[in-house]
């Protein structure tokens, strides 16, 4: 597997947004998740209807058991992410509680690894992104972000299962410029 970093800038991340959501609502949809949960690609793609659909309305909470470590998760659904579902299931005509959320459109099953990484790889090229970008960025980004915005760093940690912080710094691409920012923009 290839080392793929997070998404760092803010204004691609919305462009690609606005990207996706031009080519497909299931597209935007498992993008904004994607950022907003910390899932990884297996388990994002592995999520049924009824694991975000309560009747007609939207859960508040998504509880999952992790496919790689077998833990059970559970996290609120933001607003962003309550949004992107209602837009996508509008363009789902008919749906079962029990199908998969992000359906294939070629044989009604779970979206592909493959295609999930072509979706997130092309989407990142057209808004001018060079890093290496992949399915993996979308749990690489909601933890830089969150990191970011000052959340703790053992908070992110916990959230991901990693041994210790300098784990979760070094996954989720804190580099040196980071840090020498900290130094460079305190100025007390």
């Amino acid at each position: 597997m290839e080392f793929v970093h997070p998404i760092r800038d803010r204004k691609k991340i919305d462009a690609m947004k606005k990207y996706l959501r031009g080519s497909s609502e299931r597209n935007h949809c498992l993008f904004i998740l994607g950022i907003n949960s910390g899932l990884r690609i297996s388990d994002l793609l592995k999520l049924r209807i009824l694991d975000v659909v309560d009747g007609k309305k939207i859960k508040e909470r998504i509880c999952i058991r992790e496919k790689k470590t077998g833990k059970n998760k559970e996290f609120p659904i933001g607003t962003n992410a309550k949004r992107a579902i209602v837009d996508y299931l509008k363009t789902r005509v008919e749906y079962s509680p029990n199908e998969p959320l992000f359906i294939s459109r070629k044989n009604k099953r779970h979206l592909g690894r493959w295609q999930a990484y072509k979706i997130i790889n092309d989407a990142a090229k057209a808004v001018g992104i060079k890093e290496k970008i992949g399915t993996h960025s979308l749990k690489k980004t909601f933890g830089y972000h969150a990191y970011k915005e000052g959340k703790d760093i053992t908070l992110i940690q916990k959230l991901f299962n990693h041994s210790a912080p300098s784990v979760t710094l070094a996954y989720i691409g804190i580099t040196q410029e980071d840090l020498d920012n900290v130094y460079l923009e305190l100025n007390l």
